[in-house]
Parts: C-alpha cells; structure tokens; sequence
C-alpha cells in the first residue's frame, strides 16, 4: 500500500490529466441520456401477463389509450361542444392515432320504418345554441348508457375524449406531441390528461427536472455541512467535486452501455453525491490528523491508512446496490442497482487516487481563524453530545438495549399493516394535474384502467355475441367495474334500431347483415379484428389500490367456468392484472434483495474481522433500523411501492459503514487501553464525530428529495435519512451495549 502511495503522489500530475480526459469524455455522453418511466418496458418480455397484455395491442390495433378530460358547469355548452371537436378533429388528423372518440364524433342510428339514417350522436339538429338547449340535451343523454358515465359524466359537468395509439407507435412520445398541440391551441375549457401515456410523461418530465434543479440543492446543502465540518474551501471543494466527477463517469458509462434513465434511477445523481463524498470525507480527516510536517508523506500515510476501509465501506454499499442486480423483478430496479454500484466505485477510486493527487499539488492548509472555529465546533460536538452519549451508554446498557427492544417490538405491529403500491397515480402530489384528473376519472367516469377480455371466436355466431352481452351484464354487477363496451353492444343496439329489441339476434344471416351495415364504421376497429375472428370487451376498473384484483378475476373466472363452450375460449388482461403481477413479484424481490444484502454483508464484514460473531454484531443496528423502519412505514401509511422498495437494501449498504469504523476503532482502542469501558467511550468521541459527519452529510443530502414532485421520491429522501439516523445511532448505541453486556458475561 505505501509503494501505490508513493507512486499516486509521484505522478500526481499524470492521474489529474487522466481523471480530467475520462471526466470529458463522459461528461460528453450525458448529452444522449434519454429517460424511460414505462414500467412495461422494464417488465420481464416473457412474463405471461405483459406477454397477453401486448398482444392485445398487436391484435386490435393498440392497448395504449390516451385521454383528455374537460371540465365545466355544462360540457354540453356550444362554447365547450367547440373546444371538443377542435381537439377531436387535431387528433383524428395526428399521426400515430388509431381512433378518437368523443361526444362530436360518436355515432347513432336512427331507424324510420325501412329506412335507418347514421349520423353523430350531437348533430346540427339537436346542437345546443344556448343553455336551454344544453339542458334540455343533458337530460336526454343521461338515460344514454352508451354514454352517460362513459363518454361524460351523468351530471355533464365532466367529459372525456378518448383516443387509441396505433400498435408499434411509442405511446409517451405520441403523447408528448398531443400535449403540445393542445397547448398551441388554447382551449378555454379546463382540461386534464389522464391514462397510463399521459402518467407516464408526467413522471419523464418530473424526473428532467429534479435532475435540473435537486443535484444544484444537494451540491449547497452538503457544502454547508462540509464548511461546518472543515472550516476550509479545499474541505468544501475536494469532497464535492470528487463525488461530481463520480456521477459524471458512472451516468456516462450507463449511457454508453444503453441504459436509460427512469423514474427509480434518476435519483442515483444524489445518492452518489451524498455516498460518494463520504469517502473524500474520511481522506481529507486522516490527512487533517496526521502530524507528517512534509504534506506529501502526510499524504501518503494518510493513503496507507485509509485504503482499506475506504474500500471495504465501498465493498459494503456496492454489496446493497448490486443485490437488486440479482433480486429484481423490474429491469429499471436493476439499472438503478448497476448505476449506484458504479457511482460508489468510481467515488471510492477517485477518493483514492484523484484526492490525493489533488493534496499534493494544493495542499490543505488552515488558516489559524479556521482551526480555532474547527476546534470550537469539534469541542461542541464533543461535550454536548458525544461525551453525554458515551456516558449514557457505558452505565446504563442495559436500558439502551431495552429502548431499541421496545422500538423493534412496537414496530412488528407497523410490518403487519404495511400497504403494497404499484399504482403510479399515487406518485403525485394532491395539486398535480394528473391528480386532479384520476379523482374525476374515479368520481365522475369510472375510472382510468381498462381491463380487456378477448373472446376468441366467429363474432358472427349468435352464442359468442351473447356470452359477450351477458359476460358485460355479469362485469357490471361487480363492484370493480364501472362500465363495459364491446361488439355486442354495438350489435345489440342496432337490432334494437331495426327490429325494436336490444338483443343478438338467434340467426347468424341477421348478424351478417347487420356487420354489414356496421362495415364502413372505423370505430369498430377497436373491438373487433378484421377476420371477424376475434371480439374485445373493454371495462373500466375501479382501482382504488387495494390489490381487489384478485377478487374480480376470481369473480369473472367464475362466469367463464359456467360458459365454456367450444366455439370460443377467453383471456382477461390490461394494466390492472399487470399491476397485480408486479405487486407481487415486488415482494417478492424485496425479500430476495434483502437477503442478499444482508448475507453478502455479514460475509464481508466477517472476513474483515476474521470472526463471524462480529459480523452478526456489526449488522445488529442495521437490522434492528430496518426492522424499525419497515414499521414505521406501516404506521404512517407509506407504500411499499417500485421506489421505497429500495430503501432497506440501500440502508444496509450504507448503514453497516457507520458499525464497521465503530468496530475497527474500538479494537485498536481495547488493545491498548485493556478496557472495554474506556475504549467505547474513546471510540464514541474519536470515531464517533466521523459518524456524526457522515451521517448529517448523507442525510442532508437525501432530504433534498423532499422538493421532488414526485411523492415516491419525497418518502425515499425521508426513509433513507431515518435509515441513516437509525443505523448511525445504533452503532454508537446499541453496538457498544452489546460489547458491554459481553464483557460483563465473561467477569462472571
């Protein structure tokens, strides 16, 4: 260690020139970083329910649909009825649309003895001029079931322009571009978009700008901490910079390898930022304490000394990333594992090299005015809250042990009652427009999910179209679905219009004859393939993100067993059943993340100290924080979902450093000092300001998540600065009261 030492310090200039080559070269790449929040693109592709879900979109044209909702005291005022069919008519004439429906464009059949006229649903005829007229229209369509709570809701004060994206055509970016036409048209009518596109741009757009404004917070709120803690530019500078080269060569090399940016990894940034740093931290602390008057062997003993648990504590956190590499369901949560993973290596490298380097060419010299308020600060530390801490801990273990006992215990209550999310509406803050549009979707339109079943079958035969009108009938019954539309319907109303009942008809040459006159309708194809061979019911699932999934596939199961018949066979799908599939699949990678963090981390830690007894020991804080965390998340009501389910894992990583410094300081103490008293009280005022730095560093920097838009990010930045709390406390707690208790064992 002391030759590589010596040869960083002598060619110091030569490992600037390099950091700052490699520094542009990636920094170039970030020009091309492209972000991908569709949790359907990082679904496994041989997953059976994404694998159905997709083939949906393959078979009737697109199983994205987009949707625009207007909002008035009446939509069915001319004014309104203007804004719809200038929206409607901009998306029929989009590329990439496959159809648009809405109140301007719906179409009716009106019979009149043997003649029968097609025509839209609102025409020149009964178009309101004022608001009698309006009025008087609302009333008739409320008695509509084709459209009241479907198309606009039974009050009329809300309305829903729906449009499909063709197959092959990228729903987000599609959606994009609708946004930003409406935006260039101006419509006076409030408006909202709904539906999964529109969800999905949202998130791209919020993870954009985090990326723009958090990473600037997070640089100041921690170079507070760091003047706080050195007193000194090159302390605020060298631990900074460090950690910005590191997230400027992992995003490089995660874009030059094809990965793209999401809503889980798009907070890597500041997570390197706050990790990243630490280990600048604890070089620039040895350099500061050595007492090597020749800065360059100052530098090189402070090198030697720290190479090993710089790049264990690195090992360690690699360890919590790289477990979602192997334990994840998602391949976004395996790009955020590989991402971190690279972010901490090049941050512990460049701790090792690049800082160094850069205190041998600047070295870090202190101003007396600075050493006296660094001396001042370290005093404050030490006797208002280090000293009383290690007396607190050393006469009275066996109640801090109790304490962490009790707070474990009461939190077993909070695992039990911990809510699974998959549901990205939740990921909103109460004003964000897409919130505001779920709660009129869900109190006014029956909901944003459609769940399809896919009849497979000849759609001319009198038995498929009738299992499909009482499949519907059946669907509407459930408190799940709020409203159903298929062929059948379509079918059904037509005969209805010519032969005065709203039912299939028994002969297959009156259903020919009416598919014939349905044949020019461009509407039906996205209910019906072209070969006639196959039939799509579309319902819209209530989801108020209680996993009710279940219950209704087990509810519809139960039809399609009393109905099974040879000349069809049935599939269900849509995002809710993907959703429920990835909540479990959530679970269960949250438990296989978990154990391989923990496993792989006692390992390391136990090899480190060569006895396996410390290892357990080192990770005691660690799984008592997590246990403690996972309860309050259930006694707070916050969701494991595709963000928090990070947390424990991450914690693991980063939380075992604070035990290993703890453990590796007090060794060397009770080695000398023949005490094990005495060696954690000195263990607790020496190691433990570094982990009180560290600690507040971190933290600070993860609790800059609290101004993301994103409401899954602001419980991540929370839960991961408890996890810091819980794990740094308990290694200045409940570690040397374990210690403590043994040692009391052993005099007996």
């Amino acid at each position: 260690m002391e030759r590589l030492a010596e040869l960083i310090v002598r060619f110091r200039w030569a490992v600037l020139i390099v950091v700052f080559l490699a520094t542009a070269f990636f920094g170039y790449q970030l020009n091309f970083i492209e972000v991908d929040s569709n949790i359907l693109n990082s679904l496994p592709k041989n997953d059976p329910e994404v694998k159905m879900f997709e083939e949906v979109g393959k078979k009737f044209g697109g199983n994205e649909m987009g949707m625009i909702i207007l909002k008035a005291d009446n939509v069915l005022m001319p004014k309104v009825l203007d804004d719809i069919q200038e929206i409607t008519d901009t998306l029929t004439k989009t590329e990439g649309v496959l159809s648009v429906t809405s109140l301007t464009n719906m179409m009716t059949i009106n019979v009149n003895g043997d003649d029968f006229e097609v025509n839209n649903l609102i025409n020149s005829g009964n178009r309101p001029k004022d608001r009698q007229e309006a009025d008087k229209l609302k009333k008739e369509l409320s008695t509509n079931k084709m459209v009241a709570g479907n198309i606009i809701s039974k009050d009329a004060t809300a309305t829903l322009i729906v449009y499909t994206v063709k197959d092959g055509i990228d729903a987000d970016s599609l959606t994009s571009v609708v946004m930003k036409k409406m935006d260039r048209m101006k419509i006076a009518t409030p408006h909202y978009f709904a539906g999964a596109p529109a969800l999905r741009q949202y998130v791209d757009d919020i993870v954009s700008h985090d990326l723009r404004t958090l990473i600037p917070i997070a640089f100041l709120v921690i170079a507070f901490v760091l003047y706080l803690s050195f007193h000194s530019i090159r302390g605020i500078v060298i631990p900074l910079l460090t950690a910005g080269l590191a997230i400027i060569w992992a995003m490089g090399i995660f874009v030059l390898l094809g990965f793209k940016l999401s809503m889980v990894s798009n907070n890597v940034p500041i997570i390197i930022l706050a990790v990243g740093s630490a280990y600048a931290i604890h070089v620039l602390n040895r350099v500061n304490q050595s007492d090597e008057k020749d800065n360059r062997t100052r530098v090189s003993r402070a090198f030697t000394f720290m190479v090993v648990p710089v790049s264990l504590t690195a090992l360690t956190t690699m360890v919590g990333f790289l477990s979602f590499v192997f334990g994840a369901y998602l391949s976004m949560i395996r790009d955020f594992g590989i991402l971190a993973a690279m972010g901490t290596f090049f941050s512990a490298l460049l701790a090792l090299t690049f800082v160094p380097a850069m205190l041998s060419v600047i070295p870090l010299k202190q101003r007396k005015e600075a050493k006296r308020r660094l001396k001042a600060h370290k005093s404050k530390m030490k006797k208002y809250v280090l000293l009383p801490l290690s007396k607190r801990v050393v006469n009275h273990s066996k109640r801090v042990i109790a304490c962490w006992a009790i707070l474990f215990l009461i939190s077993i209550y909070g695992v039990f009652i911990l809510k699974r999310s998959v549901s990205t509406e939740g990921y909103f803050k109460k004003d964000h427009p897409s919130s505001i549009a779920e709660r009129i979707m869900a109190e006014k339109l029956g909901g944003s999910k459609p769940v399809f079943i896919v009849f497979k079958g000849n759609m001319q035969s009198p038995v498929v179209l009738k299992t499909m009108l009482e499949a519907e009938k059946y669907m509407k019954k459930s408190p799940y679905i709020s409203s159903t539309q298929s062929v059948a319907d379509v079918v059904a109303n037509l005969n209805g219009a010519f032969n005065g009942e709203n039912k299939i008809p028994e002969s297959e040459d009156v259903i020919g004859q009416l598919w014939f006159i349905l044949g020019q309708n461009e509407s039906l194809n996205r209910l019906v393939t072209p070969d006639l061979d196959q039939g799509i019911i579309i319902a819209k699932y209530i989801d108020n993100d209680k996993n009710n999934i279940k219950g209704f596939s087990k509810y519809m199961n139960a039809f399609f067993d009393k109905h099974k018949s040879d000349e069809y066979s049935v599939q269900i799908t849509g995002m809710p059943f993907v959703n429920a599939h990835l909540d479990q699949n959530l679970l269960y990678s949250q438990i296989f993340s978990l154990l391989i963090a923990i496993i792989f981390v006692v390992a390391i830690v136990s090899i480190m100290f060569k006895s396996f007894l410390k290892g357990i020991i080192a990770s005691t804080p660690i799984v008592a924080t997590i246990g403690i965390l996972y309860g309050i998340m259930g006694l707070t009501g916050i969701p494991l979902n595709i963000v928090t389910v990070l947390v424990a894992s991450i914690a693991i990583g980063i939380g075992i450093d604070y035990s290993i410094h703890f453990i590796s300081h007090f060794n060397h103490s009770v080695k000398r000092l023949n005490s094990v008293p005495r060696a954690i009280e000195e263990t607790i005022l020496v190691s433990g300001r570094a982990i009180m730095i560290n600690f507040i560093s971190v933290s600070a920097g993860f609790l800059v998540l609290i101004f993301s838009n994103l409401v899954a990010m602001v419980y991540f930045g929370i839960l991961i600065a408890l996890s810091m709390l819980g794990s740094s406390m308990g290694a200045l707690t409940l570690l040397p009261a374990i210690f403590l208790l043994e040692e009391k064992k052993k005099k007996k």
